[in-house]
């Protein structure tokens, strides 16, 4: 891993998801995959991400189940979370954004999309902590 590098991790259940993700993201960032929110929240307990790329459809414990968390917890209620979804209208969307992402990707999502709306919320997170 190149410690110069901001750390990604992507949540999906379907491995052609993760691995499209990570593929559009590997050459400018270091990114951590998990198939699931049980094994996110094991890697959250060794490294803080900068971003969090979350699907919202998956089985045992969905996005949303996983959001609540994240934002209840002190350690990770800061880190910004992009939901990646399959189904997404104006009002799940802004259902969304009120439970605290930042931004809702549409799958499949095109690597320009991607990698603009990570970049711009890594910097506007940086931005933040520079204010």
């Amino acid at each position: 891993m190149d410690n110069t590098r901001d750390i990604i991790i992507i949540v999906d259940d379907d491995i052609t998801n993760l691995t499209v993700a990570r593929y559009n993201l590997v050459g400018k960032y270091n990114v951590v995959t998990a198939p699931s929110g049980e094994k996110l929240f094991q890697i959250l307990e060794k490294i803080t991400p900068a971003l969090i790329l979350l699907d919202i459809e998956m089985p045992e414990m969905n996005g949303y189940e996983i959001l609540k968390i994240l934002k209840r917890e002190e350690k990770t209620a800061h880190i910004p979370v992009i939901f990646l979804t399959a189904t997404i209208n104006p009002k799940n969307k802004i259902q969304c954004l009120n439970l605290g992402v930042v931004a809702c990707i549409k799958k499949p999502f095109s690597r320009e999309l991607l990698v603009e709306q990570v970049d711009l919320h890594i910097r506007l997170e940086k931005q933040k902590v520079q204010a």
